[in-house]
Formats: structure tokens, sequence, C-alpha cells
């Protein structure tokens, strides 16, 4: 202080020596001070974001933490320099401009609000580099903080912002505050969505019901896809035609939606699906269909262990096996059923540990459906749909060799009868 009240003292007598009149020289000599204050304070900024740059940034890029990486991407060590500035101004001002208290009050009073609003940001940049942090760990899916960090940096602009507002009124902070609690109605309406985004976000994270990366089903909002993100009031889902859907967080709590999640780490996926078999098609097996269908390998066995029990059974019974209807007999629609579940179970790609079932539907215009209710044992989407349409064609060629028709409308026939009429 010393010095800076030399430096003016010189300034001063060199514009006397001038011939200025001391009134003149002294505005002067006060001006000039500010001149060189302000250049000072630019020049310690700069120099202080050039060592920054020249010789921290290189030594943290070559560090192995990544924590300082992120310091760097969210700008931390520029706003920490632009505190340097202020200082300057802040601890400098009173001493330079001696003579002009309301002018050196305006620019202490702006120093403190850009004081004010540097420090927010440098905490702002803190918190998006712990958030960032934080998602590089496989747990943060689970737990994502993405929410809470979020309604920190509200509550710390909105003090900071009340903070301005009591320097600038020349207020207490508390009574400010207190001022505030009958607009507690109006802030609760304008915060509505945050708030309930907030609430929800902390029953998702910790009922565990969605994390990043999974695969949720929400028709309501057009989502079916990937969670990218789940932040204060909306839920980002990245769809599978790589479009990106929105959802209100507290939408997720107060509204249904599926999540996959469960299926995928299950082992294995479920196939359901059904062929319709035209029921004209369906028969008595006599002995000549029997032979020919002991040559499928698959039912060979099945077949001729399963007549044995039938003979024995009319034999017993003494039923007139003339009339067909008579006694037990198979039918090709049932050895069918057979055929498909062993030829299901010896599938390798099929989940044997879960619900394996070959079943019949009921009846309907459309046939009789023959459904196939099985898992895969692979969770990814094409490689599921590589082994459902591999069984499928299967099936579908095979039908024909049991003598059975898959329906289809119209019906195989249908023109040909009409038109013979």
């Amino acid at each position: 202080m010393d010095n800076i009240a030399a430096a003016e003292q010189f300034i001063y007598n060199l514009l006397l020596d001038s011939g200025m009149n001391s009134v003149w020289a002294q505005n002067t000599t006060d001006i000039i001070s500010l001149i060189l204050l302000l250049t000072v304070s630019y020049l310690a900024y700069a120099i202080t974001l050039n060592v920054i740059k020249r010789i921290l940034i290189p030594l943290f890029n070559k560090s192995a933490t990544q924590f300082d990486d992120l310091l760097i991407k969210h700008r931390f060590f520029k706003r920490i320099s632009l505190l340097i500035p202020a200082l300057v101004l802040y601890n400098f001002t009173d001493d330079t401009l001696t003579n002009y208290p309301q002018t050196t009050d305006l620019i202490v009073g702006a120093v403190e609000f850009f004081f004010v609003i540097i420090v927010i940001l440098i905490i702002d940049s803190l918190l998006s580099t712990l958030n960032d942090y934080y998602e590089r760990f496989p747990f943060s899916k689970d737990h994502p903080i993405k929410g809470v960090v979020q309604i920190i940096k509200i509550i710390l602009y909105v003090a900071g912002v009340l903070i301005i507002v009591a320097q600038l009124f020349d207020k207490d902070l508390s009574s400010i505050i207190l001022g505030l609690g009958t607009l507690s109605a109006v802030m609760m309406l304008i915060f509505k969505d945050p708030i309930l985004g907030f609430v929800g976000g902390l029953q998702l994270i910790f009922n565990k019901m969605v994390a990043i990366g999974d695969w949720i089903s929400m028709p309501k909002f057009g989502a079916d896809g990937n969670i990218l993100e789940i932040n204060l009031t909306t839920v980002k889902v990245q769809n599978w035609d790589k479009t990106i859907v929105t959802i209100p967080t507290y939408s997720l709590i107060s509204d249904s939606f599926q999540n996959w999640k469960g299926m995928e780490v299950s082992g294995g996926r479920r196939i359901k699906r059904a062929i319709n078999i035209d029921m004209d098609s369906i028969k008595f097996c006599d002995n000549g269909m029997l032979e020919r269908l002991k040559k499928i390998a698959l039912i060979k066995d099945y077949i001729e262990k399963k007549q044995s029990e039938i003979e024995e059974h009319n034999s017993k019974a003494k039923i007139d096996t003339q009339i067909t209807t008579n006694g037990r007999r198979q039918t090709n629609i049932g050895i069918f059923r057979e055929y498909l579940k062993r030829y299901l179970s010896n599938r390798s790609d099929i989940n044997m540990e879960m619900t394996f079932m070959v079943r019949q539907l009921p009846p309907s215009e459309k046939g009789i459906p023959m459904e196939i209710y099985v898992f895969s044992k692979t969770t990814e989407w094409v490689k599921y749909e590589g082994v459902q349409a591999d069984i499928f064609d299967h099936v579908m060629a095979a039908v024909k060799d049991f003598d059975l028709k898959i329906y289809q409308f119209p019906k195989s026939g249908d023109y040909a009868t009409v038109y013979s009429k």
C-alpha cells in the first residue's frame, strides 16, 4: 500500500511540475492509477492463465489419474484464474481512488458480485467433475448421482442470487430468506418439475427401478430402448431406431413401464410364437403313415413305444380297430408336437433350465395354434431373432412331412374350389 501511495504521489508531483493545477492533477492521478490497476489485474490474470496452460495442464495430462483431466474439461482452472484479478481489484481499489469514495464503493460492489459468480462457477465445475468421475465406476449405473448433483447446483445458484440481492439492496441475508417464505407457494409452482423429478429420481435410485443402460419400454412416451441419462427432471432414452426420447423422471414412478433388465440378466430370452395348423389336415395315422414317420430319427423310438402302448390298451379293452374312432390311435398333430419338443431340446441355443413347452392353444376360425414357448440362451436382440427365425424356418418346412398344412388366409385350395363351381 505504501508503494501504491508513493507511486500516486510521484504521478501527482509530475503532473504539477508540468503546469497542471492541483485539482486536475489529482483527478488525472486517480484516473491513471485506476487504469494502471486494471492493467495490473489483467496482467495478473493473463500470467496466471498462461502458467496454468503451459505448466500445470501439461503436467496433469501426463499424470495417471483421470480426475485432473476432468477438472480441465470442466474449466476448473480457468475459472480459478479469474479470482486473481478480482482479488487485486478488491484489495487495492480503496487505496487507488481515495478521493472518489462513491466510485470506489461501486467498483468494490461490482467486484464482490463478480467474486460470488466466480466462486459459484468454480463449485459448479467441481460438482460436474465429481459426477463425471463417479460415472466411470461400474456401480454408478445402478446408483447415478446426476440428479442429486443438479439439485445441489440449483441450491447453489439460488443461494448465489440471494447473496447478490442482499448486497445490492444492503439487506441482511436472513431477512431476505424469511421474506421468501411468503412466496413459498409461488416457488413450489415454479420449481414443481425439479422437485418432483428430484423425488422421483431418488425413488428410482434407492428402489433400483432403473439404471443407466437398462432397456425399458414406455409406449405412452414412445420410448423403447436403452437409458442414456437419468437427470433431475428427465430420463433420456435412445430408441432402437436411434431417436432420443426424454421422459419426465416422475413419470417412471407414477406411470407403468417395462424394464427388460430381468430378462437380460436371467440368461434366457423368451420365444413365444405359434403357427396355425389347418384343422382339415388333422387325422389319425394309419400303419403306412406310421412306418413313414418312423424314418424320422428324432421320433422313431417315440412312435414305436407309443404304438406298443396303444395296441396293448386296445387289445385288453377288446376294441374293434376296424373303426378308426374306436380306442386309442396316434394322430399326425400329436406326433408333430412330440417332434417339436425333441427338435427344440436338441438345439444347443435353447435354455433347457427355463420354461420349456410346446402346446396347443384353443382352436379358432384361423385353425388350431401350435405354440412354442421356450427360452433362448442368448439375450442379444439380433442373435435372438436369428435363433427364433431358424426354429420357425424349420417348423414351417417340416410340417408337410406330417401331412399337416399351415393355415393362411385365403386357405390353400379356396380359389380352386371357387373357380371349379
